[in-house]
């Protein structure tokens, strides 16, 4: 189907500069990768295409009608929508006063910006004089973090999944932003117990680096075969609670009394009166 068809149906047409750029964005995409690998089927990529061009010249876009005609559900919309954001170079610009506005929490708008100064300082603290230059914090996935945390701290509930995919980040990445975060910013957020070094938190390297395997040692850096903190935490978290079920099990088990058992006494046979009474037979 003819993008431009697509465009009609979403109340776009009469706006040609939307059509051209979201053409070009799908010829983008063509050239880059196959949409069919994630998914998303050549309606699904125009109307995606669409609503990226609108959201890079500032005009409204209906997201329902959008999901509605691309017949994908919401969800799988909007993972659709992030990965050809991610594939073709596009980055979120995310805002903090959008987001507490969007998820109605106004009131942090100034703690979750000195969350992210905190932060920011304290992690090219921990990385070796080297790599500074290369930190990366525009990322849209350190102020969802930061934003995430904030809210949690003043115990005001905000949609983890949700913010997740508003700032177009997995799950992993997300949890392990945020583990870090709490590990270097425990006096803003207020969840660890203690303050850790910022050089001993060797999540904090796992951020900026494609390839963690190449990083020498001598950089305060690991092998590429060592399991990440966050699994092993998990790890240990399952082999304790399985040690408890079994241990529970076993008790359970000695604690019930075995039905339908006798109790069996060993008697010893004698066989000397038996071949006394032959013998007398025989004598008569």
């Amino acid at each position: 189907m003819d993008i431009s068809n697509i465009a009609s149906k979403l109340d776009l047409s009469n706006n040609n500069l939307v059509v051209r750029k979201a053409a070009e964005i799908r010829r983008l995409c063509d050239a880059q990768f196959d949409s069919s690998i994630i998914g998303v089927g050549e309606i699904g990529k125009a109307v995606i295409c669409l609503e990226i061009a609108a959201s890079r010249l500032d005009v409204l876009f209906d997201r329902q009608a959008a999901v509605k005609l691309s017949g994908m559900s919401e969800k799988a919309y909007t993972r659709s929508f992030n990965s050809l954001q991610n594939v073709i170079g596009f980055k979120i610009k995310l805002n903090i006063k959008e987001l507490a506005i969007q998820f109605g929490c106004v009131r942090i708008i100034k703690s979750v910006q000195t969350m992210l100064s905190s932060y920011k300082e304290r992690f090219l603290a921990s990385l070796p004089a080297s790599r500074r230059a290369s930190a990366d914090f525009t990322r849209p996935v350190f102020t969802a973090a930061a934003f995430y945390l904030c809210a949690k701290k003043q115990k005001l509930k905000v949609d983890k999944l949700r913010l997740i995919e508003v700032c177009g980040t997995s799950e992993s990445e997300f949890s392990c932003v945020s583990t870090s975060m709490t590990d270097l910013c425990f006096d803003c957020v207020g969840i660890s117990k203690e303050k850790k070094d910022a050089k001993d938190v060797k999540i904090n390297r796992e951020l900026l680096d494609v390839l963690p395997g190449k990083r020498r040692l001598e950089d305060g850096g690991y092998s590429s075969d060592d399991e990440s903190s966050c699994y092993k935490r998990h790890k240990k978290m399952e082999e304790a609670k399985y040690e408890d079920w079994k241990s529970t099990v076993v008790d359970s088990i000695k604690k019930i009394p075995e039905k339908g058992t006798k109790k069996v006494i060993q008697t010893s046979l004698s066989f000397s009166k038996k071949e006394e009474t032959k013998e007398l037979q025989v004598e008569s």
